[in-house]
């Protein structure tokens, strides 16, 4: 039999926008996804990084989408499951 404390039964169902860190992190997976498909989009036509002038092929483009989707579904779980600390 698993026992629930009454730390786990009392936590408060925060929504996705209700904290100034799940704003944050919301903010940056939707900057990270838009990043990421750039990357792609770019890799996939061989074009070159604005302001930088790398020339991307297929592979590091296709390797900028995943890490970008990496860092945005990290920073999505992060908003959404992480308790407030400090600012709470």
């Amino acid at each position: 039999m698993v026992r629930m404390t009454s730390s786990t039964t009392s936590t408060s169902d925060r929504g996705l926008l209700e904290t100034r860190f799940s704003m944050g992190a919301a903010a940056l997976a939707a900057v990270a996804t838009l990043l990421a498909l750039a990357f792609g989009y770019l890799g996939f036509i061989d074009g070159v990084l604005p302001g930088i002038g790398y020339q991307l092929s297929i592979l590091t483009g296709a390797v900028g989408l995943l890490f970008g989707l990496g860092v945005a579904l990290l920073a999505l779980v992060a908003a959404v499951y992480m308790e407030p600390g400090l600012d709470d």
